[in-house]
């Protein structure tokens, strides 16, 4: 999995294009993560130019360490940038990686553009990465993001109580949700199907 990361992939359907993130991407971010809706259910709230930044400079960071790969995500109709969304809590030792930290400006949400990234990165980390496990999380009160989650094949392993500690002081249950290796192929042929028709055309 190491080596798989230091080459920078580009992942891209009829729909979605997903780059790494780098700095030179803030002034495109900007023009859409300060729309408060995004952080109503997340731990790291982006609400100023400085918190951009240590958004970007923190998921660089820990792409250096190996130990998250940050993703800005295109929508391929218009190009415009539509938002971002990574591999964290990898492990490269047992074969594991998460899927989130992702968001995507009002826009682009209900479109689709979520369906096609998450099937760019479940296949890179299944067949490329050889993941046996990815893994998926939300907070409990996000119904939106679990009913996602749970559309494109994700099992609902159970609720993590007190799992995190939000900005104003509140505790967030988090809902865990995998994705093992032996499920891939039968999620990709059925949930995933219009872009694997795609692809073997």
């Amino acid at each position: 999995m190491q080596q798989m990361f230091l080459t920078p992939p580009l992942l891209q359907n009829q729909k979605a294009r997903l780059i790494p993130l780098q700095k030179d991407h803030f002034e495109e971010l900007k023009t859409i993560a300060f729309d408060e809706s995004l952080w109503k259910y997340t731990i790291t709230k982006i609400y100023s130019d400085d918190d951009l930044r240590n958004y970007i400079d923190i998921a660089i960071e820990e792409r250096a360490k190996l130990q998250s790969y940050p993703f800005v995500i295109y929508d391929v109709a218009t190009g415009k940038i539509a938002g971002s969304t990574r591999y964290g809590n990898i492990s490269h030792v047992h074969r594991r990686v998460e899927i989130g930290w992702t968001w995507y400006a009002p826009v682009f949400q209900r479109t689709g553009l979520n369906r096609a990234c998450k099937f760019e990165l479940l296949q890179f980390a299944f067949e490329h990465l050889d993941c046996i496990r990815v893994e998926l999380k939300t907070g409990n009160l996000n119904q939106q993001s679990q009913t996602a989650i749970s559309k494109i094949g994700a099992t609902k392993e159970g609720v993590l109580r007190k799992h995190m500690i939000q900005e104003d002081g509140s505790f967030r249950d988090t809902v865990y949700f995998s994705i093992l290796q032996v499920e891939w192929p039968s999620i990709k042929h059925s949930i995933f199907k219009e872009f694997t028709i795609e692809q073997e055309l």
